[in-house]
């Protein structure tokens, strides 16, 4: 089972509650947790893990051989992300806009562009000081534009054997699109704020165009914004639990407590999530 957990905007708890479904899975078999979030992943703050191994994430940049180069111009016209610039003299290479597809070096008439290696991030693996979650995030440098490829190399790592929780980046864009991309099941985190809605209907489109099934969890319940529950009952969303609107639980939070620790009620709350997309899942299976 590969479950992603995402959220339409960042602040919404979808880290509180990733982590917690985790933990509580980890209490019944193997799980494996893989922070997507590579812009900013502070899963581990919560999950606490003993990193074992880092290893870079490296693509391939093309440079400019100038002694063949004859400055024609067909690398510019081959990039589709405007990422090299022919002048009569010279030719300008934007890292922080290249994909490393290498297109242009195929395209290259003179055989003048050849690639280099450049690092753009870091994959951490451990576990869990209570040794029962095989932790993964991935670390984008500081600096640099594209995250998706140190997502995909996560995803490699993803376990047949284990129950895996995906913590998503917030939004819609490509690294969203690349986390969820062939997993089972999307669980929404979602506030009960219009701009929380706003972002969460984005986000509900899209995996309504990815044809991946989805439940939702809304956090700081109670705030009086109904609209939130009309719009996922209307979607035909189940709703799995509402976490309140509490100051304790905000508090717990901040000092980096799982939620199912600082508070033990959720624990079997978080195993009848769970256990709910299990069968929803046993459900599609059918």
């Amino acid at each position: 089972m590969k479950i992603g957990i995402a959220s339409g905007k960042g602040g919404t708890g979808k880290t509180l509650v990733s982590t917690s479904l985790a933990s509580v899975a980890a209490g019944n078999g193997a799980v494996q947790f893989i922070d997507c979030d590579v812009e900013e992943p502070n899963a581990h703050i919560f999950l606490k893990p003993n990193i074992e191994t880092k290893t870079p994430v490296n693509l391939p940049f093309p440079r400019i051989d100038f002694d063949k180069c004859t400055y024609c111009g067909i690398c510019q016209k081959t990039c589709e992300f405007n990422a090299i610039a022919v002048l009569p003299n010279n030719v300008l290479i934007f890292d922080e806009l290249c994909h490393a597809c290498g297109a242009c070096k195929l395209a290259c008439p003179e055989k003048a562009i050849f690639e280099v290696d450049k690092s753009i991030g870091l994959i951490e693996r451990g576990k869990t000081r209570a040794g029962n979650i095989d932790f993964v995030h991935g670390i984008l440098d500081i600096g640099e534009m594209t995250s998706t490829p140190v997502i995909r190399h996560e995803k490699k790592l993803v376990r047949d054997d284990a129950d895996v929780f995906l913590d998503i980046a917030p939004g819609t864009s490509c690294p969203v699109v690349t986390a969820v991309k062939g997993i089972d099941y999307v669980i929404l985190v979602g506030e009960q704020t219009p701009f929380g809605l706003n972002d969460l209907q984005l986000t509900v489109e899209l995996l309504k165009d990815m044809d991946i099934p989805m439940g939702a969890i809304i956090n700081r319940y109670g705030t009086g914004f109904k609209d939130m529950e009309a719009f996922l009952e209307k979607e035909s969303i189940p709703v799995l639990v509402k976490i309140p609107f509490r100051r304790e639980i905000a508090a717990a939070y901040s000092r980096g407590e799982l939620l199912v620790e600082a508070f033990p009620e959720y624990k079997q709350k978080f195993a009848e999530v769970i256990e709910q997309v299990k069968m929803m899942l046993n459900e599609v299976a059918k």
